[in-house]
């Protein structure tokens, strides 16, 4: 197959072509949504990277690295980064999709403790 014959994911989709996708595809998107979600928290308590890795027991390119999408944190590392962010996560895999959500605590910041909180989705 020569590049004049590539077609890129969203080009098959809008032919209405059949578009698989790998384990891997699926798998980096689940980490770019739990990144999106780390960073939207992050930036709403106005911290930076090193002060939430300070607060989470971490080096601040690991924040840098979840934040990327780049990494795959462990079930014990997602539960210190909601404990330093001062939030529950929701975590909600259904098939391909997933959703995480941070949801800050009532009582140290009920007015992000609403309905609306920021969700990010693969």
């Amino acid at each position: 197959m020569n590049h004049s014959q590539w077609k890129t994911r969203r080009t098959r989709e809008l032919l209405g072509e059949r578009v698989e996708e790998s384990p891997a595809y699926t798998e980096a998107g689940y980490s770019f949504a739990l990144g999106q979600a780390v960073y939207d928290r992050r930036t709403a308590l106005g911290l930076s990277q090193s002060e939430l890795a300070r607060r989470a027991g971490m080096a601040q390119p690991q924040i840098s690295n979840i934040e990327g999408g780049d990494s795959v944190p462990t079930l014990p590392l997602l539960t210190r980064l909601a404990k330093a962010l001062d939030a529950s996560l929701t975590i909600d895999l259904d098939g391909d999709r997933s959703a995480f959500v941070f949801t800050a605590h009532e009582d140290h910041r009920p007015s992000e403790a609403s309905p609306d909180a920021p969700s990010s989705v693969a």
